[in-house]
């Protein structure tokens, strides 16, 4: 089964091999939908040709023929030309994406997280995770069965290009992530702190990867499951990238993702600020897997 995340950032796709529910192969590539989203409301051109030349890329690359489900998320949502990107990638590509719901995107990622922390051994009945995107960013509280979860537009490609420097990110953090912590506080009154903290998507699995010695060309995202991060940490490898030229941090980080994983940084060591943790584990299975697997397992009721 192939199922692909078209993410406000990134084009990511995997092949996922239902008998085990493991991947047999991977594609990514960096196409930046929402570039500009924040001025236009429009996803531009640039963007479009971008996005097919990614699904051309990943037909050669995987076995389609195995079956393809394909969904997208905040950029496209927020998107007034989002009907007609979308149908030019299907005329242009074959593939049919839908849009899906900020809570979708959290019920897909949670499968997704639960699934590899089992295979893990790790704790998978309580736990808050969040998913920290190119437009926007998901909190979630999990707990025997129970999710409260909410999306908030405040993802690293938009807070990047609206806010302009670290600097400016930094001295609106507290009114970007407002509403967050209204939402963490509200839930915390509801219940006690769950004993684990979950980190998806593509700011913690890059920190975790410079952790582990790993460049954007040799990643490798089941190194990535189960890292550990502090929060300390994180100012660390932010000073580490920040010192580095622009040559060194593209062939650290990946083209195009420099000053997006700086930015976002800054927004996961706030959140876990907020939500009160030192620590957290990251999951580099996300959106794209929790697909996979719900789709294989439809196929497989049938």
């Amino acid at each position: 089964m192939i199922a692909i995340d078209l993410g406000s950032n990134t084009f990511r796709a995997v092949e996922i091999d239902c008998e085990s529910g493991e991947p047999a192969a991977w594609y990514e590539k960096i196409v930046r939908t929402a570039d500009g989203l924040h001025e236009s409301g429009t996803i531009g051109e640039e963007a479009v040709a971008r996005i097919v030349e990614a699904a051309k890329e990943a037909r050669r690359k995987l076995d389609f023929s195995r079956g393809v489900v394909a969904v997208t998320t905040e950029a496209i949502r927020r998107a007034a030309n989002a009907g007609d990107v979308l149908a030019r990638i299907e005329r242009e590509t074959g593939i049919a994406f839908r849009i899906i719901s900020g809570e979708e995107e959290a019920r897909y990622t949670l499968l997704a997280v639960r699934n590899r922390l089992e295979k893990l051994g790790l704790p998978s009945r309580r736990f808050a995770m969040i998913d920290i995107g190119g437009g926007s960013t998901e909190i979630l509280f999990y707990e025997e069965g129970d999710m409260r979860t909410k999306s908030f537009p405040v993802g690293i490609v938009t807070v990047a290009q609206s806010c302009g420097s670290l600097e400016a990110i930094a001295e609106r953090l507290p009114e970007l992530t407002k509403e967050m912590e209204r939402f963490i506080c509200e839930t915390r009154h509801l219940a006690p702190l769950p004993p684990l903290l979950v980190s998806t998507a593509g700011t913690p699995t890059t920190v975790a990867a410079m952790k582990l010695g790993m460049t954007y060309a040799t990643y490798d995202p089941l190194r990535i499951n189960g890292t550990t991060l502090r929060r300390d940490e994180l100012a660390t490898h932010l000073e580490r990238l920040l010192s580095l030229d622009t040559e060194k941090r593209q062939e650290l980080v990946g083209v195009g993702r420099e000053d997006l994983i700086a930015a976002g940084i800054l927004i996961f060591e706030r959140l876990m600020e907020i939500l009160g943790f030192e620590e957290t584990i990251v999951v580099d299975d996300g959106l794209r897997e929790g697909v996979a697997i719900a789709a294989c397992r439809e196929a497989m009721r049938r």
